[in-house]
């Protein structure tokens, strides 16, 4: 399982972090079309990676390798004979004095390891953080591939992850130049849907405190969200299609917390949903534009956040993260959540059967 001598019959790839919430789906989705994949982990041998070795094609096309993004000779063995590779993996660093420093060095070393195998293509995994904390946008400005947060307002908001995830961005783009690799960047947000792996991701989290109570009380903010699934199809595609450079910003869509609230309060009546708002008496925050066309324009099509909502919670409750305090009642549930000003976000069915 930690070997990395593949026979090459076919494109081979390589996935950083394979592992994780969003590794483990770009792996799913690579070996559904037919990639030889190799997979990079920390420990390929930990309990944690046996999802990925259960799924579909696995046996005969996915190989876990022993890897770390700051052990460069670990990355090109990793990396030998594979056309493109997938950085998806973020830094782990526990130390914030680390967190950018572990980024940029990561990357670089994956993006020369990457050159040095004579890998043709590089996907990277970027950032929502890297793109919109910018306290001086304007409200009517449209968010899209140009914009960047602010890297001395996170610095001074303790949004360390946002600075780790620009700079490491950044040294991508300025490494593949320099080398001659072609790079296309996913810029996902936060990320929501059913979970391969069985420990609780971040976002999982953050859907359960809500469902369950546990979180008191909701904030008075936007935020935007798409799909597990739409991310890892993103990837592929910036990946195989032909002239996809630069970065693509991969959202779904933008709600209030309070809408998303509403949508989980429709979804799951029989749980304890946070109703409160951290009212601070300020006006209730707007969603703001943006632009996902790029993507759109590459053939992919969102899925409805209510359908990554209800999957999710489904998908906690069977790997016992979430009580099923009841049986849910109906087969089939209209969801229909509005924005705060009233106009319809959308309508669909979800069968829950």
């Amino acid at each position: 399982m930690s070997s990395c001598s593949i026979p090459n019959n076919g494109e081979e790839v390589c996935v950083t972090g394979a592992g994780g919430f969003i590794g483990s789906w770009v792996v799913k989705e690579l070996l559904l079309r037919g990639y030889r994949v190799r997979g990079t982990a920390r420990d390929p041998t930990d309990a944690k990676n046996a999802h990925m070795l259960a799924l579909d094609g696995a046996h005969e096309r996915l190989t876990l390798c022993r890897a770390d993004v700051l052990d460069y000779a670990s990355l090109r063995a990793a990396f030998q004979g594979c056309h493109g590779v997938f950085h998806v993996a973020s830094p782990v660093s526990n130390d914030p004095q680390e967190l950018v420093p572990v980024a940029v060095e990561g990357t670089r070393d994956v993006i020369n390891a990457a050159a040095d195998e004579g890998a043709r293509r590089v996907v990277f995994t970027s950032s929502y953080g890297a793109v919109h904390m910018n306290p001086n946008r304007s409200p009517d400005a449209v968010l899209d591939e140009t914009c960047w947060s602010d890297y001395d307002f996170c610095k001074n908001t303790d949004n360390l992850y946002c600075c780790a995830k620009m700079m490491a961005e950044i040294t991508a783009t300025e490494q593949a130049a320099l080398r001659g690799l072609q790079l296309a960047v996913v810029v996902p947000c936060m990320t929501m849907g059913p979970m391969l792996q069985q420990e609780l991701n971040f976002s999982s989290n953050h859907v359960a405190r809500y469902l369950m109570g546990t979180k008191k009380s909701y904030p008075n903010a936007v935020a935007a969200y798409v799909d597990v699934r739409d991310v890892a199809r993103a990837h592929v595609l910036a990946y195989e299609r032909p002239g996809a450079q630069g970065r693509y910003l991969c959202i779904g869509t933008v709600l209030h917390r309070a809408q998303l609230i509403a949508m989980l309060r429709e979804l799951f009546p029989q749980y304890p949903v946070t109703a409160k708002c951290e009212d601070d008496g300020k006006p209730m925050a707007k969603p703001y534009k943006f632009s996902n066309q790029r993507l759109k324009d590459l053939g992919l099509e969102f899925t409805p956040l209510q359908k990554s909502l209800y999957e999710a919670v489904v998908c906690m409750q069977k790997k016992g993260h979430l009580p099923v305090i009841q049986q849910q009642q109906c087969a089939v549930q209209t969801c229909k959540i509005r924005t705060i000003g009233g106009d319809m976000i959308s309508q669909m069915q979800i069968n829950k059967a």
